[in-house]
């Protein structure tokens, strides 16, 4: 039977559907607000955001305050048992190695249509221009349909590229109103180089493939991925040595001698092989390698198959011979790589949205999260502490007291990182595209924030009448089984 989860467990926003999310989401875009009532005894206020201090946007007064920043939270052997724990458990995960060998074409509609559906209302270009229902027929005649034979082999693959995932395979960006050229509603999310794929279906113009990976199944483009055997793929840094990337991205050297990875970008927690037994004296793409690590990496061919290449890449790109240890301490220092980074819709402008960060976070140190924040929030596999319109504020409260550094806050459509208290209240770090907040004279101020940022928790308020902690939906751990 196929793994892939059921369509409605899976968050398959047709692009004008997700405006029901958008409405209280600030991962997706509207504002928050802080409440009133103690923006006078709040102070200082830093960069307009209340109770801020410059000193806070750094990780070490946060780390400073915690009695054991550096205890490990779940060591390697238990982050695996989590991960097993997320594949057996989380209907989000897909599970490329039970993928039928024959892909039955009820099966590739079924996903394709989960994903690609025709929007209903206007959608406007990035110059403003209202997209035509000839555009629109183009695009979707594009998922050619028509062409899915009755079964069809399945192929594997490796992403080469840090490559879109889209609802529909076409280059062109869309928008729900004129001017807002932010918030692409075919944009889904991204792969990274080394992401392993299934390729379930080619577009009628041959240049998309819709492809299904751990986490998520959308269209990317065919350039972006080489094919190999489930071998080749699956056997794709199976063993190590290693290095795991520590910093926010980090780029493989420029090499003229072998562009397909020449200033690649890779992402936080992209873990790539090492060739350990390179001769020393031996170059690497025309560089000698004492400055950097020779690393394996995929291409694709120019008849689209898969080939696995050396590279270079710069001991000054920071990264790990391993994942890192998952601490309190880590966790922050992690999170503080991202600050200011522009916030981008479904990793958009090569950055990334709100479950993404926090995904990438955890990527860091070996841990398997839910793509977007509605599998995120409700998955069965981590320590979660659901919440119903029916709690008390008192009990909303209570479970904010509680939180520990590196806990994740759910509200509809959006997720905010636990750091730590100071001046009197919990703060979360985020990636969100705007907040607004009342200031001393109960004048609403606003701000494109558009980016990861450090802001309180309590005064954030979903509208002029409930608070993010009113809204609250889901707090989620990743802890011992046995600990809440």
């Amino acid at each position: 039977m196929l793994a892939l989860p059921p369509l409605s467990q899976r968050r398959r926003f047709a692009p004008l559907a997700r405006a029901l999310i958008l409405a209280t989401a600030v991962c997706a875009g509207p504002a928050f607000a802080l409440s009133r009532a103690p923006v006078a005894a709040i102070a200082p206020t830093y960069a307009g955001i209340i109770g801020l201090e410059e000193t806070l946007l750094t990780p070490q007064p946060w780390i400073s305050k915690l009695p054991n920043a550096d205890a490990v939270i779940l060591d390697r052997a238990a982050i695996d048992a989590q991960n097993a724990r997320m594949r057996q458990l989380d209907a989000s995960i897909i599970d490329l190695h039970k993928l039928p060998t024959l892909l039955p074409q009820v099966l590739v509609r079924e996903q394709i249509n989960g994903i690609s559906k025709a929007p209903s209302r206007p959608l406007y270009d990035v110059h403003g221009k209202l997209v035509t229902p000839a555009q629109l027929q183009a695009v979707t005649a594009n998922l050619g349909l028509d062409a899915i034979p009755a079964t069809r082999p399945i192929q594997y693959g490796l992403v080469v590229h840090r490559a879109a995932l889209r609802a529909f395979p076409t280059e062109l960006r869309v928008f729900s109103s004129q001017g807002e050229t932010d918030i692409d509603r075919f944009q889904e999310s991204a792969l990274f180089p080394g992401d392993a794929v299934a390729v379930l279906h080619e577009s009628a113009d041959g240049k998309w493939v819709f492809v299904a990976s751990e986490r998520y199944a959308a269209w990317m483009e065919k350039r972006f991925v080489g094919i190999g055997s489930a071998e080749q793929v699956f056997g794709y840094g199976a063993s190590g040595p290693y290095r795991v990337i520590t910093a926010g991205k980090a780029f493989t050297a420029h090499t003229p001698e072998e562009p397909r990875v020449s200033d690649l970008q890779l992402e936080m927690g992209v873990r790539v092989p090492v060739l350990a037994d390179w001769p020393v004296m031996d170059p690497v793409n025309g560089q000698q390698a004492h400055g950097g690590h020779v690393i394996q990496l995929p291409v694709r061919n120019d008849d689209g198959s898969l080939a696995l290449v050396p590279a270079l890449l710069p001991r000054s790109q920071e990264s790990s011979s391993d994942y890192l240890p998952l601490t309190q301490a880590n966790l922050i220092t992690q999170a503080f790589k991202f600050l200011g980074e522009r916030y981008g819709w479904g990793h958009s402008y090569d950055t990334r949205d709100c479950s993404g960060f926090v995904s990438e976070i955890y990527r860091s140190f070996g841990v398997l999260l839910p793509r977007n924040t509605s599998a995120q929030a409700i998955s069965p596999a981590l320590n979660r502490v659901p919440f119903t319109d029916k709690d008390s504020k008192a009990k909303r409260n209570e479970a904010i007291a509680k939180l520990q550094v590196g806990d994740l806050v759910y509200i509809p459509g959006h997720v905010m990182m636990m750091l730590g208290e100071a001046n009197g209240m919990t703060w979360v770090i985020h990636d969100t595209s705007g907040g607004s907040w009342f200031d001393a004279s109960g004048k609403r101020v606003h701000a494109s924030l558009n980016g990861v940022s450090v802001t309180p928790l309590q005064p954030m308020m979903a509208s002029d009448t409930a608070s993010y902690i009113d809204r609250m939906t889901n707090i989620q751990r990743i802890r011992p089984q046995d600990t809440k």
